[in-house]
């Protein structure tokens, strides 16, 4: 989640990225994944709103792990968010949206103003 107008007022995006709730997760994560090629799909009140492989990165995620461990130690139950593909929007209060990720489930999520 972006909160897209301190995005606009902030030479840093860590307000606008890094608010309570920006990044909902869980309720586990999954360990035994293969993430060379998976779907991944964001609905907005069941409307397909985001949808691409894993395969479609810029960057590979053996890549990005390779790139990250050179500056950063990562550890067990760290997360790496690697940004969306296109098709972003608006949210509004009482929206749902849900994030699908093939072979893991489904995560939803009401929006709450």
């Amino acid at each position: 989640m972006t909160l897209r107008d301190l995005q606009k007022m902030d030479d840093q995006w860590a307000r606008a990225k890094g608010f309570d709730g920006s990044c909902p997760l869980g309720p586990w994560v999954e360990t035994e994944l293969d993430p060379i090629d998976i779907r991944v799909e964001t609905r907005l009140n069941g409307e397909i709103r985001q949808a691409a492989q894993t395969s479609d990165m810029v960057f590979g995620v053996a890549e990005l792990i390779e790139y990250i461990t050179e500056f950063m130690t990562l550890l067990p139950g760290d997360v790496l968010l690697t940004g969306t593909p296109e098709g972003v929007g608006r949210l509004s209060d009482g929206d749902v949206v849900e994030v699908e990720v093939e072979g893991i489930g489904t995560l939803s999520n009401p929006v709450v103003a």
